[in-house]
């Protein structure tokens, strides 16, 4: 029996305990992209009081360095005593009578409340997973002003089920009555069909997501190109262009989100941001809102989505001492891991003999296997190829998550790319220092031979990565 139990029954039991949630709120579900949408819709609503900023929450998981990083308010994570003060309460309903609600549905309804002792004015709510069973699929009718569904594709096929048909059901299903479900790009076609069933069904009116291409760099509008330099360099933002219905001219902005996948995300964003400006169900929002253009440029540009083809420049601690550029990217299943490859493809085409070093950890997901999700990774064209292989810490409040065993991932490399250079830390050391051994091994090879040092595999090993970081500023 599988550790997650999908069902509301015990999140409804919790929440009728709690106060009453009214925030307005946008639902967003998806395989992929969900967290990017949601980073650019509450950057956008940051952006766009009539008056002052609107105080904007936002709910994501998984958490990336503490469990409080799944609750935004406004540009920051919730305090330490404001979330402890409310877990600890939500705990004590919960165990007050006999609810037994898991620590997926005590987070959930944790954040519920701190958005609504806080006033949000909207609130950005990104599905667990799935949809239709999801403890975020409480959230009352009246409170939504609209649903969204960003790229379906085979993940959790366990709970969620085994085609794209019945996992696109399972995630169109947060849609609403008389509110407006935004349909984002997809790369299967059976995804629409199955979706405007469903929607239709429940009484929720579809609206497809603009366009949005990249344009030339114009520099009147956005600055002076920056100059390149280096071999591998974090990229520049990415001019955009978009259409939409509410606006007589395009819209232009700076994408500061790396990947031609982002302007798909961006699309699905925008969809939600007319949906607000046009459709009957957000009427009575938009007085408080000023959304305009300029608004929706700017918190376009302002927007950050970290240890998503993040790039940093770390200096390690002494004895070493040494300086590296590491990618950081959660791709953790084989639609993300072709996303992270085609970024990395032009920038291999570019260099002669290339050189990659790969920070990997998988989550152990049955039934998907490593050989899938590592194939776009491993498949590509690197002359100089080099793997660490490596576990991940256990996840605040995931018991059920596990890393993939190295044995597995071991054979998985070796077939797949058996010219590849193969590290494995010392399995007797804790998880975040056999990254920071690996780390180490990795920055020698990149002072050597240069190239690029890519974390990737798994969102938590991300977040391993980020609290080494916050241990290596703390200690320097």
């Amino acid at each position: 029996m599988p550790a997650i139990d999908l069902s509301l029954d015990r999140i409804r039991l919790l929440q009728a305990q709690l106060p009453p949630y009214t925030r307005p709120t946008c639902h967003i579900a998806g395989t992929n992209g969900k967290g990017s949408v949601s980073a650019l819709l509450h950057s956008i609503l940051r952006a766009s009081g009539s008056s002052v900023p609107l105080t904007v929450g936002r709910f994501n998981s998984p958490h990336l360095v503490t469990i409080r990083d799944s609750i935004i308010l406004n540009d920051a994570p919730v305090s330490p005593a404001a979330y402890n003060q409310a877990r600890n309460h939500v705990e004590n309903v919960d165990s007050s009578h006999g609810i037994g609600a898991s620590n997926f549905e005590l987070l959930t309804c944790t954040a519920l409340y701190l958005f609504e002792r806080a006033r949000a004015d909207v609130v950005v709510l990104e599905v667990g997973m799935g949809g239709r069973l999801d403890a975020t699929n409480i959230v009352p009718d009246d409170c939504i002003l609209a649903s969204a569904l960003t790229a379906v594709d085979l993940d959790h096929q366990a709970f969620l089920g085994t085609s794209i048909s019945a996992i696109a059901r399972e995630k169109a299903s947060i849609a609403r009555p008389g509110k407006p479900f935004v349909l984002g790009q997809q790369s299967h076609p059976e995804v629409e069909p199955v979706m405007r069933e469903v929607v239709e069904r429940i009484g929720g009116d579809v609206l497809i997501a603009p366009e949005v291409e990249l344009r030339g760099w114009d520099e009147s509008i956005d600055g002076p190109y920056p100059a390149a330099t280096g071999e591998f360099v974090p990229p520049v933002p990415q001019p955009i262009e978009a259409h939409l219905s509410c606006f007589a001219e395009p819209l232009r902005a700076l994408l500061p989100l790396h990947g031609a996948h982002q302007l798909a995300n961006l699309s699905t964003a925008l969809g939600v941001v007319s949906a607000l400006l046009t459709h009957p169900s957000s009427t009575c929002l938009r007085e408080h809102l000023h959304i305009t253009p300029a608004s929706i440029a700017q918190g376009i540009r302002n927007t950050t989505w970290t240890g998503r083809l993040s790039f940093r420049k770390v200096t390690l601690a002494p004895p070493s001492g040494l300086s590296c550029l590491v990618l950081a990217d959660g791709a953790h299943n084989p639609a993300s891991a072709h996303t992270l490859a085609a970024y990395l493809s032009p920038h291999l085409a570019r260099t002669p003999a290339p050189a990659i070093t790969f920070l990997l950890a998988l989550s152990h997901s049955p039934p998907k296997r490593p050989h899938e999700t590592l194939a776009p990774l491993l498949g590509l064209s690197i002359p100089r190829l080099a793997v660490a292989l490596l576990p991940f810490s256990p996840p605040e409040k995931m018991p059920w998550v596990h890393p993939e065993p190295f044995a597995e991932l071991r054979a998985t490399v070796n077939e797949l790319a058996p010219q590849a250079e193969v590290y494995e830390p010392d399995a007797r050391a804790m998880p975040q220092a056999q990254l920071s051994e690996a780390l180490t091994w990795a920055a020698q090879r990149q002072q050597r031979e240069g190239g690029l040092i890519v974390v990737a595999g798994s969102l938590y090993l991300v977040g391993d990565f980020y609290r080494l970081l916050e241990g290596i500023q703390a200690a320097g």
